[in-house]
């Protein structure tokens, strides 16, 4: 058209910039990654294994099976009962802390499953008023203790929490007796209990329902404690180092029985969970025994074998007869002992703990203590009982005296004399003594072919009788330290088989020798009744060294009737 422009219309496509990701630094290296990666990788950094918290939910998440979690206690939420107002009135922080965490208070609590399994799970936000625990807290969390109880479930709790919760005053610090009570009446039915202490477990809550499971797991580098730095220099001006409140410090004192990553740990609950909650009912497998070994060594051969450092120790038999092992250390009260160690393991598809003496290690008191806190695990979860023992006693010196060496044997012997359920114990290397004894009052005592079992170390016996502990040998003989004499007394009950040369030349078939006698041993003792089962086992002691006429072998004879189904 005449006298009129064109004009052309252009597009700008404008690139915008891909927007900058949000990354992530890690407190203890400074290593950074991207907040996305790092949430998927469970907040545990790649680079040092440092383990970032995780909110009450994302445990949930992490824990429980996908849209399983059904939540107790939804619609509590806290009030103000004290009217506290000191650093700032309590209404507006605890309306903060909402806001902050979109929860009404700082306990997320219900039935879930782990795994297929049914539990109850609890877990506190830190981020919530550090989770501590006041009035809310404390029922919710014996409202799912109730539940797990009146369901017969198991539970499982993390705790990150600093304590009872200050602006709540007494009736914050009644919730640790309201919940303890809560974790006792579930623990009465026999059912289990997994805590789970993260980074920080403190204080009330660590103190009351926190610390009473049945099993104590730590995070890597988790703080656990009682009172925390500030309260304990102001309190009696002494710095407390953070190093010393450390999961693997914990760990050494024997107050935590294992530390589990992150990563790992949904899997280590769900076979624990599973391993505690088994049908006792289940029948062993059948299995086909070799014949028992003739004697064919002196006592100074056999001694010698026994004592051969290249003969398969406690690790060995671990290893090759036991499934799914979870070691559980310490005895809740002063250290973890290395000369004992045991757990939870399964056997040809049947849980049982396990105790077992380390090589030629000398038990201390803890370490009875903790055998003895493994026996109460047994008798609570109806779980069969085997033994290892191989040591040359336990450890003699003062520091043993001043923790109660004495005293703690005697506890363990009290324990397996009233223990309900089957005990089957293996001589494996040397019994000495009482401290070897402390873990060999069983249903069925078996000892490798060459094994030893003596009242005391040829060379104490020599130090006492000739004094000379160098004439060790010339005592031998009469000690009948030997498996086969042993059986001939009414002692043992069974010889295993070793291969030729002595275990050591072939661990693999002295393992399998081990596991054919204590599975046909266990199979036959899992057919009698509890009550039944004490009774034998009375009697079985009761006869052994009563030489009156047609009474030396009782004890013998009465094994052979539990082998029998009699």
């Amino acid at each position: 058209m005449e006298g009129s422009a064109v004009i052309e219309e252009t597009t700008v496509n404008v690139v915008e910039d891909p927007p900058v990701p949000t990354l992530h630094t890690c407190r203890k290296c400074n290593h950074e990654v991207e907040e996305a990666l790092f949430a998927s990788e469970l907040r545990v950094c790649d680079s040092c294994g440092h383990h970032s918290p995780l909110t009450a939910q994302e445990w949930i998440d992490h824990l429980a099976d996908p849209d399983t979690f059904r939540e107790v206690g939804k619609r509590l939420f806290s009030t103000d009962p004290l009217d506290f107002s000191v650093s700032g009135p309590y209404r507006e922080r605890l309306r903060e802390a909402e806001r902050r965490t979109g929860m009404a208070e700082a306990a997320l609590a219900g039935e879930a499953r782990l795994d297929g399994r049914p539990i109850v799970l609890v877990s506190l936000e830190f981020d919530f008023l550090g989770g501590t625990m006041g009035s809310v807290v404390g029922e919710k969390v014996a409202r799912a203790f109730e539940v797990a109880t009146r369901r017969r479930l198991p539970v499982v709790s993390v705790i990150a929490s600093g304590g009872a919760r200050i602006q709540e005053g007494m009736l914050a610090l009644m919730q640790m007796a309201k919940t303890a009570t809560a974790v006792a009446e579930h623990q009465e039915t026999g059912l289990p209990y997994i805590s789970v202490l993260t980074n920080p477990s403190f204080g009330g809550t660590f103190a009351s329902f926190g610390s009473l499971g049945d099993i104590l797991i730590g995070e890597p580098g988790a703080q656990i404690g009682f009172v925390g730095a500030r309260v304990i220099e102001g309190t009696i001006a002494e710095k407390m180092p953070k190093a010393q409140r450390r999961a693997e410090v914990v760990l050494e004192r024997g107050m935590i029985d294992m530390i589990i990553e992150r990563s790992l740990l949904r899997n280590r609950l769900a076979v624990l969970v599973s391993q505690m909650t088994a049908d006792a009912s289940a029948a062993w497998p059948q299995v086909q025994l070799s014949p028992t070994p003739k004697s064919t060594r002196t006592p100074a051969e056999v001694i010698e074998l026994a004592r051969t450092p290249t003969r398969p120790r406690a690790d060995a038999y671990i290893d090759r007869v036991f499934q799914a092992f979870s070691q559980l250390h310490g005895d809740r009260c002063y250290g973890d002992d290395p000369a004992i160690l045991g757990g939870i393991a399964s056997l040809q598809g049947h849980p049982v703990v396990l105790i077992a003496q380390w090589g030629q290690m000398m038990p201390m008191p803890e370490g009875y203590r903790k055998a003895k806190r493994l026996m109460r695990l047994a008798k609570k979860f109806g779980l069969p009982v085997v033994t290892l023992v191989d040591t040359r006693g336990a450890f003699p010196g003062l520091e043993a005296e001043q923790r109660g060496i004495a005293l703690t044997i005697g506890e363990c012997l009290g324990q397996l004399a009233q223990l309900p359920v089957p005990v089957v114990n293996v001589v494996i290397g040397e019994g000495g003594s009482g401290g070897a004894l402390a873990l060999g009052l069983a249903d069925v005592i078996l000892m490798q072919e060459n094994a030893i079992y003596s009242v005391i170390a040829p060379e104490g016996a020599a130090a006492i009788l000739l004094h000379d502990a160098t004439r060790s040998e010339e005592i031998l003989p009469a000690l009948k330290l030997r498996a086969h004499d042993l059986l001939e007394l009414g002692v043992i009950d069974d010889i295993v088989p070793e291969p030729p040369g002595g275990a050591h030349r072939d661990p693999d078939a002295a393992a399998r020798q081990v596991m054919e006698r204590v599975v046909h041993h266990l199979a036959a003792l899992s057919a009698i009744k509890p009550r039944k089962l004490l009774q034998r086992r009375a009697e079985r002691y009761r006869s052994i060294g009563r030489f009156e006429r047609g009474i030396v072998h009782r004890a013998r004879d009465i094994v052979a009737r539990i082998g029998r189904g009699q």
